[in-house]
């Protein structure tokens, strides 16, 4: 049932009637799968999934400076959030351009935002956000009492809105992609790591049992990490630790499009780094990669191209596409879609084809198998 260390969220005895498979996972006992992952998986992308991500990371930043804080301490840009209840995706980077973390940063209210940060970096990110802070008039304080559900599948929609509270309800039924609307202490956001439509719903940790036993009651299937990992890879999103950490940028992770580039007088960290990176031009960049046969592809494999050496950074089998899919770092040079390359599987070299992510999106495949 997992190490005796690991937390557990308001759920957990939730997945425990349900039969899952718990596994230790950043430090909490986290359901893999509920029966059969591939299962779970073709829900989300046909009809409508939910998952248990309360051990992600809630931080609220609010002050007269939280504004300034935020536009120095991301690469991208908050003031792109010109109304309360947009959001935007960032990756928070060290002063060599390294990805801290990736998030996504709410605003709430004038001096208000709200951070949704990984929760295997949780300390880390914490007390780096707390050293950035210390030339800022900002509070950056943790939400540990809420719980987060995301629901995500086409039919999300038809089987959450009626299970909310009235005034929320109204709210969501017209909120747009990449936004989020407040009610007390619910917050519910258009948001998710599937590509498909969904929400992402923050709310009392006391009251996410109900709204997961209404959802169960409605139709909406319960989806582990197993799931939630394939069609995060599948829509072509980056898993930190992998596909970035530290030690690569965002322009070399396919994450060029999250760097605010202007106003040219706001200095994140990070960007003279990432200014001297795009000058001298990219040495490797991060692909999608699709297998001709049979075969699995797995982080750390090799992966050969004309131009020279890569490394898978994820890999699996897309159910969707019924073929082995993965994102890698490769020679810039060698990234060119359609380039042929192969990667080692267990000592054999298996040919491969270099293809622009996402692989899925919406429940269609936008790369040719």
């Amino acid at each position: 049932m997992g190490d005796l260390a690991t937390q557990r969220t308001p759920l957990y005895d939730e997945h425990r009637r349900l039969g899952a498979r718990l596994v230790a996972f950043a430090g909490w006992d986290m359901p893999l799968h509920y029966g059969s992952q591939i299962e779970e998986h073709h829900a989300v992308r046909r009809s409508a999934g939910m998952f248990d991500v309360s051990h992600m990371t809630l931080v609220d930043v609010d002050g007269a400076g939280a504004r300034d804080f935020l536009r120095r301490l991301l690469a991208n840009d908050v003031d792109r959030l010109r109304q309360p209840g947009r959001a935007l995706y960032s990756c928070m980077l060290n002063p060599a351009g390294g990805v801290v973390d990736d998030l996504i940063a709410y605003f709430l209210a004038p001096g208000q935002y709200r951070l949704v940060v990984n929760a295997a970096t949780r300390d880390k990110d914490l007390a780096w956000m707390a050293q950035q802070a210390a030339d800022f008039e900002v509070r950056v304080g943790e939400r540990p009492e809420l719980a987060m559900i995301a629901v995500q599948g086409p039919e999300a929609r038809q089987h959450l809105l009626p299970l909310l509270p009235a005034a929320l309800a109204r709210a969501a039924e017209g909120l747009a992609p990449f936004t989020a609307v407040a009610d007390q202490a619910w917050f519910l956001a258009r948001t998710g790591y599937t590509g498909e439509d969904g929400f992402e719903i923050m709310l009392p940790a006391e009251e996410a049992v109900a709204l997961w036993r209404q959802l169960e009651a409605a139709g909406v299937r319960p989806a582990g990490l197993g799931a939630r990992d394939t069609l995060r890879l599948e829509a072509g999103m980056n898993l930190y630790g992998q596909d970035m950490t530290e030690d690569t940028t965002p322009l070399e992770s396919g994450l060029a499009w999250t760097v605010a580039w202007d106003p040219a007088e706001r200095d994140f960290i990070g960007r003279t780094a990432l200014e001297a990176q795009r000058a001298a031009g990219l040495s490797r960049r991060l692909v999608g990669l699709v297998l001709a046969g049979r075969g699995v592809m797995r982080a750390h494999q090799p992966v050969f191209t004309a131009s020279g050496e890569g490394v898978v950074t994820s890999g699996g089998f897309s159910p969707t596409l019924a073929r082995s899919i993965a994102l890698a770092r490769v020679p810039a040079a060698g990234a060119e879609p359609g380039s042929d390359c192969s990667v080692e599987i267990r000592g054999r070299r298996l040919p491969a084809r270099v293809v622009r992510p996402p692989f899925v999106r919406h429940g269609k495949a936008l790369v040719a198998v």
